[in-house]
């Protein structure tokens, strides 16, 4: 295997929690609605820094999709799922599109990490709305 090379995000972003790996720009976002079985998780256009695993069929709430997790280059943990295809018409749109498992990623300003929503105690969603 070869020299691992890692892109580097410049500016607002998500980070593997584990290792810190770059993984998402914040305005790569296309919605904060979406929730798995470990909470909260985003729809994002494009990440990097991931590799795909198998694919596999999944029923979730919104009908079945093919998918395949996706997990850090970095420490090789499971951050979220790559959707191959939507077998419902109604979400076709979210096909090639990844999501990010927001207990699994840290927020990245750029130069130093800041808390993330989860670690607030008795803090608000209301900007995950």
């Amino acid at each position: 295997m070869g020299r691992l090379y890692l892109i580097h995000l410049d500016g607002r972003i998500y980070a593997c929690k584990h290792c810190r790996t770059h993984l998402a720009l914040c305005e790569d976002i296309e919605s904060k609605s979406f929730h798995c079985r470990h909470g909260k998780a985003y729809l994002f256009k494009k990440v990097v820094n991931v590799f795909v695993g198998p694919k596999e069929d999944r029923m979730m709430t919104s009908g079945m999709h093919t998918v395949s997790d996706i997990f850090c280059v970095g420490c090789g943990s499971i951050v979220g799922w790559k959707y191959l295809v939507a077998h419902e018409k109604g979400q076709k749109h979210k096909e090639g599109k990844f999501i990010l498992e927001r207990p699994k990623v840290e927020d990245f300003d750029g130069s130093n990490f800041w808390v993330s929503h989860e670690a607030q105690v008795g803090g608000s969603d209301a900007d995950d709305s």
